[in-house]
């Protein structure tokens, strides 16, 4: 339809091509980088299997894998909620996102014997960008494969310790967390678009009133019981960077990056021993 008008009248086709443009260079420019701490991650060599498309939702941001059927990293940013803030009653399904290539939706999951992990929390999204953040959260584009022990135990207390306790301390904090793969490719047995995580990443930054930068990162495997402790599995974001492929903050200055992406400090971060 477009096309025809443009072919008609080639002033309409000017005007569609500025409009195109202005809405691109908002994305790009202006939308994108309020959503992201230093820089948007990056693959730190292109492959397919580190080739993704940002998306971005109500309260966080995806950059997704149609290759591989899941997000490759999302990013998201806390702060305290409101004391008042209302408990949303939890969607009871997962839904296809128009904008992905490979068309998952809630049945792709369906007697795999993987949950259907959030990446970016529903709780804490729903909290603080309310039912549209809600909603967003449960796109499929933001969905990976946990088995239940991760995702229901150790996964979920990391997700209630970063919202109830991290942002107690530091006020805003920065997060990105996704999938990591090794080895050889498994697939979920219900839909082989959809290829199954080995471990997980969540890497935290914050920047405190005297501008001093704190980082921390866990990778989780997917074999976890779910009775560890949290801090069993704290690394470094350089180790987080050399398993899956991808750089983060950029655009930090370098001696900055280098020291934050080699940090263990969990005192720092009032890890607790459980």
């Amino acid at each position: 339809m477009l096309l025809r008008l443009a072919l008609k009248n080639p002033s309409s086709a000017l005007l569609i091509a500025v409009l195109g443009g202005g809405v691109y260079a908002y994305e790009y420019y202006v939308a994108r980088p309020q959503m992201l701490y230093q820089g948007e991650p990056h693959a730190l060599k292109p492959h397919i299997n580190t080739f993704f498309r940002v998306l971005r939702n109500h309260g966080f941001i995806v950059g997704y894998s149609d290759w591989r059927g899941n997000p490759l990293w999302v990013e998201y940013a806390l702060t305290q909620p409101e004391a008042n803030a209302p408990d949303l009653k939890r969607p009871s399904r997962f839904e296809l996102d128009w904008r992905s290539l490979n068309r998952l939706d809630h049945e792709s999951y369906s007697r795999s014997g993987y949950d259907r992990g959030h990446m970016a929390p529903n709780y804490a999204i729903s909290h603080l960008y309310g039912r549209q953040g809600q909603e967003d959260s449960f796109l499929m584009t933001n969905i990976t494969p946990q088995k239940p022990n991760l995702n229901q135990k150790w996964w979920q207390r990391l997700e209630a310790l970063e919202i109830d306790e991290f942002t107690k301390h530091y006020g805003k904090v920065w997060v990105i967390t996704g999938p990591i793969f090794k080895g050889s490719v498994e697939r979920l047995s219900s839909d082989w678009r959809v290829e199954v995580p080995d471990a997980f990443y969540k890497v935290y930054l914050t920047e405190s009133n005297s501008g001093r930068h704190h980082a921390l990162a866990f990778i989780a495997p997917q074999t976890v019981s779910g009775k560890e402790p949290l801090s069993q599995f704290v690394t470094t974001i350089d180790d987080v960077e050399a398993q899956t492929g991808l750089d983060f903050f950029a655009e930090l200055p370098d001696s900055q990056e280098k020291a934050l992406e080699s940090s263990h400090d969990q005192a720092a971060w009032h890890l607790p021993n459980r």
